[in-house]
Formats: structure tokens, sequence, C-alpha cells
């Protein structure tokens, strides 16, 4: 699967934070601060659409439960609702690191207390992580800096649980890292202290060979679960036995203290075969691990599941069917019923097809025997996030048992989740029956967004996962992703203007699917089609542009030439005189108009005849031009970008990153806007009663503050439309809907695509 969301590019959009703009030079004249008027925000409903890499349970409070994700922040599931509600949407761009979650935790003795460890990346340039912490089940939360790196992002993320709170003394919780070793804080989290005496861990790793391919992961992910024993300790008197797992493999990964972590040793007879992923202590004593030779969601060669009866010392190998030559797996997570400590689940990972693919296993004897869930003829129930149906089941990871229902059980993937309340039936033979779990999550990355003159109300390109004509807001498409062709990757969308039920989309074709990298709909995104060629037969991704009349389309694929097509797209040609890998834009009334930018080269391109050629003129800025150096805005979202404004020939709007300029004869000169000092995203909506021009949104910094915001006079002024609840870290793409006024679509980097009306509308 392509991860356009977990590439360099997003690796470089989370080192942007603090990179600041100052290294330009440039800046804007003061202006008074913008207005504010309150918006009510909701999800774009696409459900999922991310990987979910843990699922925790309150052991003694009904329905308390909370998820995290990679890189769309942790939620709270709502019994009453029946929705997941996000916890981290008031996390600033500054922090937004802390979106990816890579640790949760729940304090056994306290149902209100709630722990999050977060940070992205453990790259050098990207900042410490931060361990959060909140008494009200997530509604507000308190913040402790640590001087470590987490990788919510990386591979093990679906490992753990990393935090955990002693159940019998709230103080205490421990932590371990990727790369700092094992922290324990006795002051429920304000501070942390490494443990010095945990044993060095440090794996070596034999240089990589040259023939081994690039998707292999190498070495572990640190620390990777730590488990009280709750027998060991009394109410309000710590625990004295802690287990912890390291992710190694061919030497010893478990270790134990019995003396609340002051000293430590390996535990006899552990396997060493393989890395360990995940490990749950029953409530006999039995510890049950679940092994695999890479910590995931990367390929496992091989694994196992053994439990360790802790009393006794005696290792057993319980796993339910081996991996063979030809045929590789291993195993992800185990869970046992809280009730009965002698039924457990276990969830395989990278099964091969031919294989079966992933299982859940069941046992009801602490694993002598096993049964599989979904090969007794497992039903699922797609219609709460019908684009899944594609791919079933795609990185199962977690597994968990409901503590006040042993038939409700839940597993994790790269879309969401599934979950039953039939497992039970699994020991009578009977099919079980699973459903989407997800409602409420939204963990997209939008990577455009379009709300045509006429028809549907949005169009979202999402990396991942393709995306999705929203002909309803708050229901996830009942086609699912687009089809036919089918993307993996959607990068670009565009209708046309006078003609809006001309529809193109451009990507990376599923490599299952196939039916190429273009496709095209001639009423409004009800149905689609591919082009019968494309300009190479590599073109894939990039940006694409539709004249007004809908006659020409101009296709500017990744690392490619520009080309355009008038015979929807039997045939191609190349445009002459713009660059390759150059974004093209309509203007909005003339169809022969067309118009590129090269920034930092200083060159505006324009055409006359249709895209067939460009004429390059200077870009003549009044401030001049901003230096190379630094991180380019596209890095950050997607800036330094033209946009013809809708009903003015010949009339742009330069979102440079740092700063808004405008022209209305089509770049001869442009003027820059005041107050306005960087941009993440920008783009245009219906006008205001009254008001000839339409609205603009912007996403970046207006007099010092930043946030999103709405012009209804050109730029002259703005009002700020979000607020501090609702700043969801990284913005990418904002645009308005011109049917509606006031109506913004906000596009965030892992929590998915948002709407946005005026309270009191």
């Amino acid at each position: 699967m392509a991860i356009v969301r977990r590439s360099a590019v997003a690796a470089a959009l989370v080192l942007a934070v603090g990179a600041g703009f100052a290294a330009l030079g440039l800046g804007a004249s003061a202006d008074p601060s913008p207005g504010t008027q309150p918006y009510a925000w909701r999800s774009v409903a696409f459900v999922g659409g991310g990987f979910v890499t843990g699922i925790v349970f309150h052991p003694t409070a009904r329905d308390v439960r909370y998820c995290r994700t990679d890189i769309g922040g942790a939620y709270r599931w709502n019994a009453e609702t029946k929705l997941w509600e996000p916890l981290l949407d008031w996390l600033p761009y500054e922090d937004l690191n802390l979106m990816g979650v890579e640790s949760l935790a729940i304090d056994p003795s306290d149902p209100d207390r709630v722990y999050l460890s977060c940070g992205t990346y453990t790259n050098a340039t990207t900042p410490n992580g931060a361990i959060l912490r909140s008494t009200d089940r997530g509604r507000t939360f308190q913040i402790a800096r640590v001087p470590f790196k987490m990788g919510g992002n990386e591979n093990g993320r679906g490992n753990g649980e990393r935090l955990v709170v002693d159940p019998n003394d709230g103080r205490v919780l421990f932590l371990g890292t990727r790369h700092a070793g094992l922290w324990k804080s006795v002051d429920a989290g304000v501070t942390w202290t490494r443990v010095a005496s945990f044993p060095d861990v440090t794996e070596v790793l034999p240089p990589k060979p040259r023939d081994e391919p690039p998707w292999v992961q190498r070495g572990g992910s640190g620390v990777v679960f730590a488990v009280f024993d709750p027998r060991s300790g009394r109410r309000g008197t710590p625990s004295s036995t802690l287990y912890v797992g390291v992710s190694l493999m061919n030497r010893d990964h478990l270790f134990c203290s019995t003396d609340a972590g002051r000293t430590w040793r390996a535990v006899p007879g552990q396997p060493t075969a393989y890395r360990p992923n995940h490990a749950v202590l029953a409530a006999d004593g039995t510890l049950y691990v679940s092994y695999g030779t890479n910590p995931g969601p990367w390929r496992m060669e091989d694994g196992g599941v053994w439990k360790l009866d802790t009393g006794s010392g005696r290792w057993t190998d319980i796993t339910p069917e081996k991996p063979v030559a030809g045929k590789p797996f291993g195993y992800a997570a185990v869970a046992v019923a809280a009730r009965d400590p002698r039924a457990l689940i276990v969830s395989t990972f990278g099964r091969p097809a031919g294989h079966g693919e992933d299982e859940i296993f069941r046992s009801t004897d602490a694993g002598r025997t096993w049964k599989p869930v979904f090969a007794a003829g497992a039903g699922f129930d797609f219609s709460l996030a019908p684009y899944v149906s594609v791919t079933p089941i795609h990185w199962l990871f977690d597994v968990e048992i409901d503590p006040f229902d042993p038939d409700h059980a839940l597993f994790t993937t790269g879309y969401g989740g599934y979950e039953t309340f039939d497992l039970g039936d699994v020991d009578a033979g009977r099919a079980t029956s699973w459903s989407v779990m997800s409602a409420g999550i939204e963990e997209t990355v939008a990577l455009d967004l379009l709300s045509p003159p006429r028809g549907a109300h949005l169009l979202t390109a999402i990396g991942d996962y393709g995306g999705a004509v929203h002909w309803d807001l708050d229901r996830p498409a009942p086609e699912g992703s687009y089809d036919h062709p089918h993307f993996g990757n959607t990068t670009g969308l565009a209708c046309a203007e006078n003609a809006p039920d001309v529809l193109v989309r451009v990507g990376r074709a599923s490599h299952h699917r196939g039916g190429g990298h273009i496709g095209y709909s001639l009423d409004g995104g009800r149905t689609w089609q591919p082009t019968a060629t494309t300009p190479r037969p590599d073109s894939q991704l990039g940006q694409v542009a539709v004249s007004a009349d809908a006659a020409t389309w101009v296709w500017t694929p990744e690392r490619s030439a520009v080309s355009f097509t008038r015979d929807r797209g039997a045939t191609w040609s190349a445009s002459r005189g713009v660059p390759e890998s150059t974004r093209v834009i309509a203007d909005r009334v003339d169809p022969q108009a067309f118009y590129a930018l090269a920034l930092f080269d200083g060159q505006l391109f324009v055409s006359k005849d249709g895209a067939a050629t460009f004429t390059a003129q200077p870009l003549v800025l009044p401030d001049g031009l901003p230096r190379r150096g630094g991180f380019r805005g596209d890095d950050r979202g997607g800036q330094d970008r033209l946009y013809a404004t809708p009903g003015r020939k010949g009339d742009l709007w330069l979102a440079a990153w740092h700063g808004l300029y405008h022209t209305t004869d089509s770049g001869a000169r442009f003027e820059r806007l005041p107050g306005v000092s960087e941009i993440h995203g920008f783009g245009f909506g219906k006008a205001a009663p009254g008001q000839d021009t339409p609205a603009l949104f912007l996403v970046g910094v207006v007099a010092g503050l930043r946030g999103v915001f709405r012009s209804d006079d050109a730029a002259a002024s703005w009002v700020r439309i979000n607020d501090d609840r609702h700043q969801w870290g990284l913005v990418l793409q904002v645009t308005g809907d011109p049917k509606v006024y006031g109506r913004v679509y906000v596009g965030t980097h892992g929590r998915g695509t948002l709407y946005g009306d005026p309270v009191g509308r």
C-alpha cells in the first residue's frame, strides 16, 4: 500500500514546526487583530481512514474505553451517541507532532484519569514528545514535556501498551520508549525519571544486505510494553512486580522487577527467536505474549504465541498455527477475558492470501486448542464505511475483549476496525458477525478539496484511500471511495467552472484494481471512467486543471512534463514553454487562459491558447521574491500557489508561504495584502450577501494570530472562524462552498476533513 501520509513529505511537514519563516527575511505590516465569528464544526464522514493502533478498556468502569491512532490523535467512546469523540482537536500547529499517539493508559483505580504519550517521529529534527494527562476523561489535558521522542507513526506503532499505570497506586506510571529506555513517574505523570537500573537493550544490527527489498524495516521499536501484576500490591501500596518487554530478537527481551522497578532480571526460559509485540496478564497470573520477527506493520516472516506461568516460571508454546516456508506471517496481539483467564484471542499479521489471509484465533482452554474466528464463516457489515469493502481487513493488529461482555470483541486495522457481539458463537461452531466499529474516527489526510459550483457538496482527494464524492456530509459515500478507476492516492481534483458536471481527478491507481491514474466524470461525480490514454505510460499523481468550458484538460503528472488533451484523454500533447512538474491552473472565465508559477525563479507562465503554449513573464512582487532555502512552502502544506478567482477573468491570488498577493491583470502587477504573514491553505467560497467578490478562506497567520480565517471584502479585513478548541494540529487544505455562504471545508493531516458553518445561520 502506498503510504503518502507516512512518507518523507509527511515527515517534512512535522519537521517544519519551529523552522519559522523568519529565515526568509520577509514580513507583513502590522494590522489590527482580526475579528472572530463562532463556527460549528463537524467531520465530513468518511469513517476510519487510518491506522487505529490500539484500544484500551477501563477494567472497572463500563463503556469507558479509548483508542489511539498513528497520526490522528486519540478518541474516547461515547456510549450514548455510539461515536468515538476526538480528544486532541485543541492541539495547535506548534504542537502538531503530538497528534501521533505512541501509547495510551488508563488508571485502573480512577476511571476519570487517562494518559497519552505523544509524538509522531523520532528523527533528529522532530521536537521531543510529551505526556498528556487528564483527570476528566480527556475533556482537558495538562502537558508534561519529556526529553525524548516518540514514534507514533513509526514501525512498531501497534505494539504495547508502552505506558501503564500501577493498578494499586495511581501515582506510579512506567513508560517504555524507543530509544531512551524505561521511565518512571511517581506523581501521576507530572515529572519523569529514567530508570537507570533497567538493562541496556541497545540493539546492534548487521549491515543491511545490498539485495534486501526497500520495504524491509530492520530492527525493533524499543521498549514495547509494560505490565503490572496487581496481586503484588494492595490499594494505596505500589505493586512490586512488573514485566517489561523490549523489541529484541535472538536475545533476552522480557524483563521482570519484583521490587517496584529498582532491580531487574531477564525472565528465564523465554523464547528469543522473535520480537515481542504485545502482552497481557490474566487474572490467574498467566502472562500471554504474541511474537513476530518484525514489530509491524511492516512484514513479519515468522512468529508465535507463548504463555508464562508466572508462579512456576514455566513457558509453553501455544501458537495456534505455525508459519511455514513460503507462507510467512507473525502474531500481532493477544487479549484475555477479564472473568475467564482461560478464554483468549490472538491476531495474526501478514498471513498470505493463499493461506487464508489474516485470522483471529480463539481458545477457551488457555491455548491448548484453538478455533479460527473468520474461517468459521464470519460475516462483515461495511455499511458504516462502505469504502473498506474493497479490502476488508488490512493491517489487522490490536485485539481486545470487553471486560464487561466477553462476547464483545474488537480488532483494529489500517482502515479503523471492527467489532462483534457474538464472539462466543465460535465455541459452538457458529459464524460471528462483525461490523465497522470506527464511527466518529476520522483519520484521513486531505491532499486536495473541491466544492463544485453545482452538484455535490464536496469532493475529497485523500492519501492512501482515494477520496469520495460527498453528497451527504454527515454520512459516508454509499459507493465508497472513487471507483473506475479506483485510486490508492488521489492528488488532484478539478472541474469546469461553467460546466461543473465535468470533473477530473488524478492520482495513483490501486495496485490490485488497476484502471489507470486519471479518471473523469461527465455527470457531476455519479459515475467515472478512465481516459483511453495517458501522456506517458508511467504518468501518475500530480495536479490537473480543466478549462472553464470543459474543453481542455491539463495534467502535470509527478516529475513529468505538462500535457493537455481536448478529446477527454484519447490523445495528449505536450504544453510548450512551461517547465515540467509545474502546477497549472485554469482561468475561471476565459476557457483559453491557463497560468503556472515558478515562485523562486520569479516567473509566471501564461497561456492564451488553451495550454498549447505558455509565455514566461517576470513575476514582480512589491516586496521582492522570497529567497530559496529552508523549507519550501509546498513541503509544509501545498502553498506557494496561484488561485484563479471565480467569475473574474485574469483575476489571480498568489498564496505564498510568507504572504498573500493579488492581481487583476493576469499577473502583470501584483499587490501584497496587509496583515497576512503565513499561509498553509487558501480558497474561495460564496460571496456574502450584498458583496460581488467571493469570500476568501485562509489557514495561516493574520496580524500575528494563527487560525482559520474568512474575508468577505477581498482581504481588506478578516475574521477568525475557528477557536482554540478546534485547531487540529496541521491543516493542509481549505476551501469554501460556492453554493452556501459561510460554509468552509478544512482538510487536516490526520484528523480528516471537517466542515464549518457560522453559528446561528
